[in-house]
């Protein structure tokens, strides 16, 4: 495992020590070494830099995980610019509040996508804000000049002391989506005890299936410039073309979470006679829960020790995360010991006291990973108790041996496929329909979505219906993954004597 104290040193160090290693391949069989890889961003770079991009640059990037993408992270990486990646899911309303937000100086976007057309929406930012630059990356197609008309990189600093490089965004229990700040410290910190306890070197091959724009996404680039590995990078995950790709490619950290791993175990079984992945080491996740079951049967159908969980925020990534040398009972059923060293894990009672061991409570946590404070400060007190542990709103508990099992929120937020979906949100834009009297947005089980929206509302005299709601919620320029999957008319919706909605009581009556 090479070191460094930025992204950039990493990318040039992994550059120098195995410059003809294979970085990264996509669906095309495109390839890169990472001496390749060092060389594209620093043209990039400079082509940026002509541009106008700079150290301390605000620039927000919503793109799919491409090569294209990944050289555009490291070249924003080695002008030192406040990088702002956002999730191909955003849509106008959230894209507007983020780039005004970070006072984006450029905002990098694809060519339509998946049926959206994010030129047209960059456009119209653009045409909100005159200091707004919008730049269309296609394949080939990155801004690149010489080199040597580039500066100095920007000085590393001590990690106390690292300026913030990085804003992410989490929709929280909040209408508006809250940007975590980060910087290269907190984030290597983070990736490096991931690639520790996955036990990661040059002989690996990654998929990477997960959105590069999550702070996951940009953990996996991280940890395959420590230790090595290559990444094969899929734009769209569609298990007939994806799955064949990764076995074609070797892989053998097969990701990233639940949704990913019941298709490959779907497909195994439609082929049980040879091995779906012969190389695999092991299935890491997070994001979401995971059906313990579904750990044995990955280990049994498909091979390596199965799934390799953890447990994290964007605020403070991976708190918690297995090692692949755990037994079978840990990682089926909990998310880790407390990770990388140096972090620290609090569960707090209800009634302010420490929890022993076994007894549940809210999970506190603080260490080198832990995010800078959000880009609205005003969030930032309700955030952190008074000794700097960030109050995660989950519920859980630490086990004798230290390992970590959530067992609920706090917060009321669903987790769709490792993304916050804020029930207050869809229920503010719901309760602007003209049929909707009452509305409760909640979340119910989902073996593969992890949990799925559910609109539980009253009506007046005519039902809403699902089709309706679709349709109303994107034209009020709500992000697809936050739509409920789920429509259930009820004659009044529930509430206690305080006039707060028994939530409980309707995941109790619709989880079936």
């Amino acid at each position: 495992m090479i070191t460094g104290r930025t992204l950039w040193e990493l990318v040039e160090a992994r550059a120098a020590q195995t410059p003809d290693a294979l970085f990264a391949v996509d669906e095309t069989d495109r390839a890169l070494t990472f001496a390749e890889y060092r060389d594209a961003a620093l043209r990039t770079a400079a082509g940026l830099h002509r541009c106008g991009v700079a150290e301390g640059t605000a620039v927000s990037w919503v793109l799919p995980t491409t090569l294209e993408a990944l050289v555009l992270c490291a070249a924003l990486a080695r002008l030192g610019a406040v990088q702002n990646p956002i999730l191909p899911i955003y849509r106008e309303r959230e894209v507007r509040f983020v780039t005004s937000q970070t006072r984006a100086r450029l905002l990098c976007v694809p060519p339509p996508f998946r049926g959206f057309d994010y030129p047209a929406m960059a456009e119209t930012l653009r045409g909100e804000r005159g200091d707004l630059d919008v730049l269309v990356v296609e394949p080939e197609s990155l801004p690149k000049d010489a080199p040597d008309s580039l500066p100095p990189p920007p000085d590393p600093h001590a990690p106390a002391d690292a300026p913030v490089r990085w804003v992410f965004y989490t929709s929280g229990t909040t209408a508006d989506p809250k940007g975590a700040r980060h910087t290269d410290a907190t984030l290597m910190a983070t990736f490096t005890g991931m690639a520790q306890v996955l036990e990661t070197g040059p002989d690996d091959r990654h998929g990477l299936v997960f959105p590069l724009t999550h702070i996951g996404g940009v953990g996996w680039l991280i940890a395959g410039l420590l230790t090595g590995f290559a990444h094969i990078v899929v734009a769209i995950f569609d298990p007939e073309k994806t799955i064949p790709l990764l076995a074609k490619h070797g892989v053998t950290l097969a990701g990233a979470g639940t949704a990913f791993h019941q298709a490959y175990l779907a497909a195994q079984r439609e082929r049980p006679a040879a091995p779906l992945f012969p190389r695999v080491r092991a299935f890491p996740g997070g994001g979401a829960p995971k059906p313990p079951q579904l750990h044995y049967d990955l280990k049994n159908e498909l091979g390596g020790v199965g799934i390799v969980s953890g447990y994290g925020l964007t605020e403070c990534p991976i708190i918690a995360m297995n090692r692949v040398s755990d037994p079978d009972a840990k990682l089926a059923h909990t998310e880790g010991p407390v990770n990388p060293p140096g972090a620290e894990l609090r569960v707090v009672k209800g009634d302010g006291s420490v929890a022993a061991p076994g007894e549940e409570g809210e999970l506190r946590a603080r260490g080198p990973q832990l995010f800078r404070g959000y880009l609205d400060a005003s969030l930032d007190a309700a955030a952190f108790d008074v000794d700097g542990f960030f109050r995660t709103g989950d519920l859980g508990f630490l086990d004798a041996d230290g390992f970590v099992t959530v067992t609920g929120r706090l917060k009321d937020v669903i987790i769709r496929k490792g993304e916050n979906i804020s029930a207050k949100e869809v229920e503010d834009l719901l309760y602007d329909h003209p049929k909707v009297l009452d509305v409760a947005v909640i979340g119910l089980p989902d073996p593969a979505l992890g949990e799925r929206c559910c609109a539980v509302v009253a009506c007046g005299e005519e039902a809403l219906g699902f089709d309706e709601m679709v349709a109303f919620l994107k034209s009020r320029e709500l992000m697809m993954q936050k739509v409920p999957e789920q429509l259930e008319i009820v004659e009044a919706v529930p509430r206690n004597a305080a006039g707060k909605i028994e939530k409980n009581a309707l995941r109790e009556r619709f989880s079936g």
